[in-house]
């Protein structure tokens, strides 16, 4: 499976130059939309190949990051609020525990509900 990285625009410029990462979000946040294989894009394999192809479907991903990866203490409403209405929420969630993601909001539930969750499967 490839590894999710930065890439920038053909022209070699950095569409994201000047902005600061919102804290709280990991480093590997982005997913390059080449590499999950979006449909259209010559010389890339079909989407349905790539396990992570769910994610060019997510409503986080047309969101501000910054909400799913809350400060310590923060709100998870909003985050929470749009994983109800999202339609990849199960790959998501299961994303989350297969990987053990330890920050943030995945799937509509927090790394504490997710643990609640393993302890309660396991």
């Amino acid at each position: 499976m490839a590894q999710a990285e930065f890439r920038s625009d053909r022209t070699g410029a950095d569409p994201f130059a000047g902005l600061k990462r919102p804290s709280g979000v990991p480093d590997d946040w982005f997913v390059d939309p080449v590499l999950l294989g979006v449909p259209g894009v010559p010389g890339v394999r079909p989407a349905d190949d790539n396990p992570l192809s769910w994610q060019t479907d997510s409503l986080c991903a047309q969101t501000d990051p910054e909400a799913f990866f809350p400060e310590k203490g923060g709100s998870t409403r909003d985050a929470k609020r749009i994983c109800q209405t999202c339609e990849v929420k199960a790959q998501c969630l299961e994303y989350a525990l297969q990987n053990d993601e330890r920050f943030g909001i995945w799937g509509g539930l927090s790394e504490r509900e997710r643990r609640k969750l393993r302890k309660q499967a396991g």
